[in-house]
């Protein structure tokens, strides 16, 4: 089994987070040490099951239990370890907390990890001044990433985020049959955009990523952010952790872009031919997303929070969304 992709769980199997309840959560912290005084809030996260939890006469933590069969041990701590390093040069992330020396633990087979909890809000990201500050810090943390190279976790590129979800979903029959063709068709479209993107923008270079660094990544405070939740850190090309803090029409874009590169550039330098990749990345993380959801379909939460998927009107919408994306593929990047 790649140890990178979750395995395929028959239907009539419980999910392994079945078994995760409040006891099950509180006694696994237990075991390293920590008291729980019976206080626990299930955060918004679907990927892993993570809780605040009160610990007896301290400040709340923050526990993470992770997807069972999605990340190999040495693939979370190679994470554990690249956050660590940002956080030993001072650079506002959270890392996990090492109990008995150890940042995974296991309690009757599930791994889970503990850590201080920050609060925070949502960034301003349409505040000029908001984006040069996050830049600045982004700008360090791939400074740190261009250090050393990720052995255990897999590049971000056009297999992993694009050929095999395409694959995946394709063989699944989570597509209506009568869509099947026609999403099928337009997602090799898509898919050869992404590659004529590539060639275009050359042997860009690649480094360890933050992976998933959009706003709600990111918790803002008087001090400035703090970028939490390096659970999809990858290799891959550094305008991966940009692009997501762009919105709006082209003409706000370049100005965001702008904004970002003018902190981002006082702590590493950004190739331009990266953007001809915004709108390739764009298209990936759709391709991506879809087939995360089918992924995980057997979990009893997903069907609940996405009760949209598995429609006819979704698969339509794919296919209307990966049309607009083989149009702004073809046209010039922006420019900044």
């Amino acid at each position: 089994m790649n140890p990178h992709t979750p395995a395929d769980r028959p239907a009539d199997q419980p999910h392994p987070y079945a078994a995760l309840g409040p006891d099950c959560v509180l006694d696994a912290l237990d075991s390293v040490g920590l008291r729980g005084d019976g206080r626990l809030l299930a955060l918004n996260s679907y990927e892993n099951r993570v809780y605040q939890v009160g610990i007896e006469d301290d400040k709340p933590l923050i526990a993470k239990f992770y997807r069972p069969e999605r990340w190999s041990d040495a693939a979370i701590l190679e994470e554990h370890r690249f956050v660590a390093e940002l956080a030993e040069r001072e650079i506002p992330v959270v890392p996990a907390l090492a109990l008995d020396g150890r940042t995974l633990h296991s309690y009757q087979g599930y791994r889970f990890s503990v850590f201080p909890r920050h609060g925070g809000r949502a960034p301003e990201l349409g505040d000029p001044a908001v984006l040069e500050w996050t830049g600045r810090f982004i700008g360090r943390i791939h400074a740190v990433g261009k250090l050393e190279t990720y052995r255990e976790r897999p590049a971000l590129d056009l297999d992993t985020f694009g050929r095999e979800p395409r694959d995946y979903l394709l063989a699944n029959g989570f597509i209506p049959p009568e869509l099947k063709d026609a999403y099928g068709s337009v997602l090799a479209q898509a898919l050869d955009g992404v590659q004529r993107c590539y060639d275009r923008a050359g042997a860009v270079a690649t480094l360890r990523l933050h992976g998933d660094c959009h706003g709600g990544n990111v918790l803002w405070t008087d001090a400035g952010p703090h970028f939490v939740d390096f659970d999809d850190s990858r290799t891959g090309p550094a305008i991966q952790d940009l692009w997501m803090m762009l919105s709006g029409e082209r003409g706000e874009m370049v100005g965001q872009m702008c904004d970002i590169l003018a902190g981002y550039e006082d702590f590493c330098d950004f190739d331009p031919r990266e953007l001809h990749l915004i709108e390739a990345l764009r298209t990936l993380r759709l391709v991506h997303y879809s087939a995360w959801i089918a992924r995980r379909w057997n979990d009893p939460a997903f069907p609940v929070a996405f009760p949209w998927f598995n429609t006819q009107r979704y698969w339509q919408d794919r296919v209307l969304e990966l049309r607009e994306q083989i149009a702004l593929m073809d046209e010039a990047p922006i420019q900044v």
